[in-house]
């Protein structure tokens, strides 16, 4: 296992790269969460744009530097945009990450839609223990969009996750783990309080599509993603009491990271 932190040079270059060349990110994702998602992207140089207005998942999902399908949007866009979008980045060589909220949490019908995007080559999928594990084809039932399930509960799931889907495949929780084929990374750090500040999680796969355009391999990007993040979300817990002011900290501990304050 390799412990990746934002003490990593390579983690640092590439968070500086996203500040110089602010890749165009596209995702669709759930009206709860969109806001903070951009923001997080705002914040760290990239250049957002969330959301299905007519026209926009063909043509935003083959000419973006990376998407991200957060598949919680299907509250309020279809999942024909959800197809368009990622098929756009498959045929286009444009990587993309997946996020299936949820999945696994009773909804069979849900389930089935979310299935169908793994039939479009994700580059990254990254969730929660639950959701993970679940994909997997093990039973952990969420509860609801929560995790019933630690971490470290799912590496041995993320890691045939990743051998059935080729993808990179991140897991969230008090230590976040990424698998790519054979390698196990680790990153520690962050706060408690990002599983009490709305979209948090969700925000996180709008940064691992960022991290993408301007890394040299997908698991270099999805690592030095969860790096920033976790380092950011520590800095602001050390600085902040209750929920409202971390999730403020958290978007001014990104900038400052970035060299954008």
């Amino acid at each position: 296992m390799i412990t990746v932190s934002w003490d990593d040079p390579v983690v640092r270059t590439r968070l500086a790269a996203i500040r110089k060349r602010a890749p165009f990110v596209y995702g669709l994702t759930n009206y709860v969460a969109a806001t903070l998602s951009a923001n997080v992207l705002l914040a760290v140089g990239a250049a957002p744009a969330i959301g299905s207005a007519p026209g926009w998942p063909a043509t935003f999902g083959r000419g973006a530097a990376a998407v991200w399908v957060n598949t919680a949007a299907l509250m309020a866009s279809s999942i024909q945009d959800l197809l368009e979008t990622v098929r756009g980045a498959r045929d286009s060589g444009v990587p993309w990450v997946l996020d299936p909220v949820a999945f696994g949490a009773g909804c069979a019908e849900y389930d089935g839609l979310v299935r169908q995007l793994l039939d479009f080559s994700p580059s990254v999928i990254r969730g929660n223990a639950s959701e993970l594990m679940a994909l997997a084809g093990a039973d952990a039932r969420g509860k609801g969009v929560e995790s019933t399930q630690g971490s470290h509960d799912a590496i041995p799931h993320i890691q045939t996750l990743s051998r059935q889907t080729g993808a990179v495949v991140a897991v969230s929780g008090a230590t976040d783990y990424i698998v790519s084929g054979s390698s196990l990374f680790a990153v520690k750090g962050g706060d408690v309080r990002l599983t009490r500040v709305t979209g948090a999680g969700c925000a996180l796969g709008a940064l691992v599509a960022a991290f993408l355009p301007i890394s040299e391999t997908v698991v270099e990007g999805t690592c030095a993603a969860h790096a920033v993040y976790a380092a950011a979300a520590e800095h602001a817990g050390a600085r902040t009491v209750g929920t409202g002011a971390f999730g403020v900290a958290l978007l001014d501990e990104l900038s400052m990271l970035a060299g954008l304050q």
